[in-house]
């Protein structure tokens, strides 16, 4: 543990810190330790209690890591193995459960499948992760960025290759080994097809795709924001976006 545990114990509950009183709502506890390994992983302390964090110690603690051991076996999916350790404090022993951010995310409660039972940590509480989060975690774990995710259901042609090879001019040829290396395209099925980094920099239709991809500036008049006097909308490809941001700031 990089800080020392009186440290630890004198800190409020957050992202990645949670006090248990005991074992008796095993659910939570497994919640707690999914949404840890799903975030930024975390340190569970049991026998601590809620709020006060009053140390109250564990009661029989080898046979309650025993226990705290099988509820982690058994009901976690995919293998979770956090680092569980009896800490002495004063004359009390807690059980501490260390969890790091898994590679293998998103892991889920077993009983409530891997759709219903992936959590995530948010401040410090436990959130159910919905579809779109479940596929960022398990984007994260593999490494792929969201940009880089090729739209099947377009073609090339869904590229301004034209607008993208004149902002490229006297520095790079924007030939199709060059597309692939600049991850514009992406190759599905034996064929070439835009990935989202490439339609939301030089998509024909990018607002069709991705309605949110536009750009809005304004001015007001005096410190408040209740008169605005200048303001335009700006729909270009984005790289040209940029340099009239700049021109109306």
């Amino acid at each position: 543990m990089s800080l020392p545990v009186t440290q630890l114990l004198s800190m409020h509950e957050g992202k990645t810190l949670e006090f248990k009183r005991d074992l008796s709502s095993p659910r939570n506890i497994l919640k707690t330790l999914v949404a840890f390994a799903n975030t930024a992983g975390g340190r569970l302390f049991i026998g601590v209690k809620d709020g006060s964090k009053e140390v109250l110690g564990v009661v029989n603690p080898l046979d309650e890591e025993e226990r705290l051991c099988s509820l982690i076996a058994d009901n976690i999916e995919p293998r979770l193995v956090p680092n569980v350790e009896l800490i002495a404090v004063e004359d009390k022993t807690l059980l501490l459960v260390e969890v790091y951010p898994s590679g293998s995310r998103p892991h889920w409660i077993k009983k409530e499948g891997p759709f219903d039972g992936v959590y995530v940590r948010l401040g410090s509480t436990n959130r159910k992760a919905d579809k779109e989060l479940i596929a960022e975690l398990e984007r994260s774990a593999a490494g792929t960025a969201f940009d880089e995710l090729p739209l099947p259901e377009l073609t090339a042609d869904a590229l301004d290759l034209a607008a993208a090879r004149a902002l490229f001019t006297g520095q790079r040829e924007l030939n199709e080994k060059e597309l692939l290396t600049l991850k514009l395209l992406a190759p599905v099925q034996g064929r070439l097809v835009p990935t989202v980094g490439g339609m939301l920099l030089f998509g024909r239709d990018r607002e069709g795709h991705f309605p949110d991809a536009w750009i809005q500036c304004g001015r007001f008049a005096g410190t408040t924001k209740n008169v605005i006097f200048d303001h335009t909308e700006i729909h270009e490809h984005l790289p040209i976006a940029v340099e009239r941001v700049i021109e109306f700031i």
